[in-house]
């Protein structure tokens, strides 16, 4: 079987590369708030609401979270303060790779290069993209497409961007709903789904799966 040599492997980054801590962080900023035995579902609350905050235009990650922030404690009926919401944002620059990321990127960047396209500001990704140790040809984010994944115009842009089409890219996500659904509504035949946990996996969107970063270089026969 022959194996598929794109021309560009493309990424989503948190989550996917880079160790996403907003469940963790929720869970000691409303620790007094919320109590133990509920917060896993107080944090699946905090995620539907940041999703749904990146659905219409484009405005700054800083307004995403505040305002997901603000409807979760609005729904559990909890005291919202605007500082505790800003240290979400504030931490998101600081946190860095899964420990199986930097090793495998680093060898499969020798031979094809590397891109991220990221639902974040500009402000924050360099920092995360420097922390995962890897050598990356070009990143992306929302605020340069001026869109947010899942939307199309996300991933558009960044076909723009690199003078490239769906056929020609490997996409790379823990996502279904960001990012491997769009993938496949917009044509992107090669897809990974780096299993973490984050959501079931759903074959029938057309992916080979992973556990980790560590399969990622057999994928592409390297």
């Amino acid at each position: 079987m022959s194996v598929f040599r794109p021309k560009y492997i493309t990424f989503d980054c948190y989550g996917t590369l880079t160790r996403f801590r907003m469940s963790d962080l929720a869970r000691t900023l409303f620790a007094d708030q919320v109590p133990e035995e509920e917060m896993t579902r107080f944090c699946a609350d905090f995620a539907g609401y940041r999703l749904d905050e990146v659905l219409g235009a484009w405005k700054p990650y800083r307004y995403v979270v505040m305002n997901a922030v603000e409807r979760t404690c609005r729904r559990w009926g909890i005291r919202f303060d605007a500082d505790v919401a800003n240290r979400f944002y504030d931490a998101v620059p600081t946190w860095g790779p899964w420990p199986d990321v930097t090793e495998p990127l680093q060898r499969i960047a020798r031979e094809i290069p590397l891109v991220i396209l990221s639902n974040a500001d500009n402000r924050q990704i360099h920092d995360n993209v420097r922390l995962l140790g890897a050598p990356f040809h070009r990143v992306y984010t929302a605020e340069d497409a001026q869109a947010y994944k899942p939307r199309m115009r996300a991933f558009e842009y960044m076909f723009d961007q690199l003078g490239c089409g769906p056929q020609d890219v490997l996409h790379v996500s823990s996502s279904l709903r960001y990012d491997l659904m769009t993938a496949r509504d917009l044509g992107i035949t090669h897809k990974v789904f780096v299993a973490r946990g984050h959501e079931p996996s759903t074959p029938a969107y057309g992916y080979t799966e992973i556990t980790d970063i560590g399969g990622l270089p057999a994928v592409v026969g390297l």
